[in-house]
């Protein structure tokens, strides 16, 4: 017996709940306190962007630290199925992996036997984690409980990756397909055409083949409020809000039109 605490995910909890998890894409801040304003501003996840933005490790591993303690799930989209911190950033707080630009079921597969211990992966394990304050927990059940709380999130974010989607979301141990509306826009060559109906569709389609496989379907760069709950109401249950950087400056230059409005007339 041991007095460390259970470990689970307060996110993978709420979509099994079936509710809808809303995430904050972090570019930008580097402090912990990034946790503290996403769960102030009623998100339930981060979405911490090492694919287009500069992380250190111990950047990342501060800041999970932070969201685990105050209940905020912390998710690390990585640099793409060959990035070697992933089994790193699993051990050190990270809840879940975003694998971007999944094309087929071959490289579904390598992601979960990285993110996944055996007989399903490969992931290797250690001791003293930080997830049960560092006590010491039998392998056998430390290995089953971050299992269960690591989540994993793949991308279709080409014309390829969607063609395979229905393979890609029937492998054991994938829990969630978000699209990456942006890219899937610019590579079926139609770049910032978020209504047209082809890009519908291809939300549609994962939805789809996510219901058929019990996974959950998201969407991610759609950053358009009426477009979000549109895809909420089509059955998407992940959902990326807006960027760090994207609330920033919205809300001060809100800000600065409004005093300039005020005092320039």
């Amino acid at each position: 017996m041991t007095d460390a605490p259970a470990f689970t995910n307060p996110l993978k909890d709420r979509l099994a709940r079936g509710e809808i998890a809303l995430g904050m894409s972090v570019r930008m801040v580097r402090s912990p306190d990034i946790a503290r304003i996403a769960r102030a501003s009623g998100h339930d996840f981060l979405f911490i962007d090492t694919q287009h933005s500069v992380f250190d490790l111990e950047t990342i591993t501060a800041i999970a630290h932070t969201a685990l303690a105050i209940g905020i799930a912390p998710l690390v989209r990585v640099r793409g199925i060959d990035d070697p911190d992933v089994s790193l950033m699993l051990d050190n707080c990270v809840s879940g992996i975003v694998y971007p630009d999944i094309n087929t079921a071959e490289e579904d597969a390598r992601a979960v036997a990285t993110c996944k211990f055996p007989p399903l992966g490969r992931r290797s394990v250690t001791g003293g984690y930080p997830m049960f304050d560092y006590a010491g927990v039998p392998l056998a059940e430390a290995t089953a409980q971050l299992d269960a709380a690591t989540l994993l999130v793949c991308m279709i974010e080409t014309p390829e990756g969607l063609d395979n989607v229905e393979a890609i979301a029937a492998t054991p141990g994938v829990d969630a397909i978000h699209v990456g509306t942006n890219d899937l826009l610019v590579n079926m060559g139609k770049p910032g055409h978020f209504d047209d109906p082809a890009i519908i569709a291809a939300q549609e389609r994962v939805n789809a083949a996510c219901a058929a496989n019990g996974i959950v379907a998201g969407c991610g760069g759609n950053r358009d409020v009426a477009r979000q709950a549109r895809a909420v109401a089509g059955g998407v249950r992940f959902l990326t809000t807006q960027t760090d950087i994207a609330f920033l400056w919205a809300s001060a230059r809100g800000w600065v039109e409004e005093v300039r409005a005020a005092t320039e007339g």
